[in-house]
């Protein structure tokens, strides 16, 4: 047998990691402004202010708009998800235990992902509803509004986030459900639920701050308003461990996320635990 069997194992076993939670690990990833290959414990994403247009006399000097720039810091930490894989439980089992482990760790440190991103985006103050009734037409139209008197950007980079239950009583608004009044499902989405409709992609996630209470938060947003670092994407380390007969497989990332713009972003304020309408 090769020497180096090991070292294909281990190739292998970091290729599924990464698939998987490229596949169904984080939902939100792809969904706000990135920043890849960050070098050291902090990055800076750079916010823009508004320009202004002027007019100026024949050779004058043209004025200068003057935009800010406010840098906004985004710190990065580190996450794990390892477990012990046991070399003869592997004999006993009918199942691919490397694809179990892989799929585990990777899922975790998705859901971690999406953890960073719904985190940052909660500092916003703008807000619509009042924790005392569910999604309705009405709140969908105001939080789209919201983003309008903003000036956010309706260049299709909404996004729009919403519990099951919420997710469920949307279906029943019919402008929402009916396939006459939405887009196509998002390419990139396939772990959960997803329409394009007021120009706002919509994606069901289980996530979101008090999911199943009476004060759950639903999010929409803009792509530019949330900023995500990444220092170390998902990558994987298996050792082998004499003295307990098995394989430590650990994954591990390096990451973080800030708000950027907080105008950029609108909670809709619902009750997760009333009925869903008839």
């Amino acid at each position: 047998m090769s020497t180096s069997i090991d070292l294909s194992f281990v190739k292998q076993f970091e290729r599924e990691v990464h698939e998987a939670y490229q596949r169904r690990g984080s939902l939100l990833r792809g969904t706000v402004r990135t920043k890849n290959n960050v070098r050291g414990a902090s990055t800076t994403f750079q916010k823009v202010g508004k320009g202004a247009a002027t007019t100026k006399a024949r050779h004058g000097q043209i004025t200068p708009m003057n935009a800010s720039h406010d840098p906004i810091e985004c710190q990065l930490a580190d996450f794990y998800a390892g477990d012990w894989v046991d070399k003869l439980d592997e004999l006993k089992t009918n199942h691919d235990e490397r694809e179990v482990v892989a799929n585990a760790g990777a899922w975790g440190l998705g859901r971690k992902t999406d953890e960073l991103v719904l985190t940052a985006a909660g500092g916003t103050t703008g807000f619509v509803g009042d924790f005392t009734g569910a999604m309705t037409r009405s709140l969908f139209l105001e939080s789209v509004e919201a983003l309008n008197n903003a000036d956010v950007p309706n260049d299709g980079g909404r996004f729009g986030l919403l519990s099951p239950r919420q997710w469920s009583v949307a279906m029943t608004i019919n402008e929402f459900a009916s396939s006459d009044f939405v887009g196509k499902d998002l390419p990139y989405v396939k772990a959960a639920g997803s329409r394009t409709w007021l120009g706002v992609n919509w994606i069901m996630h289980t996530g979101l701050a008090g999911v199943g209470t009476n004060q759950t938060r639903c999010l929409l947003y803009h792509r530019t308003a949330i900023g995500h670092a990444v220092g170390a994407d998902v990558m994987t380390d298996i050792t082998w461990h004499g003295d307990r007969a098995a394989h430590f497989v650990n994954n591990m990332m390096s990451q973080g996320a800030c708000l950027i713009d907080p105008e950029g972003v609108v909670e809709i304020r619902v009750n997760d635990t009333l009925a869903i309408p008839a």
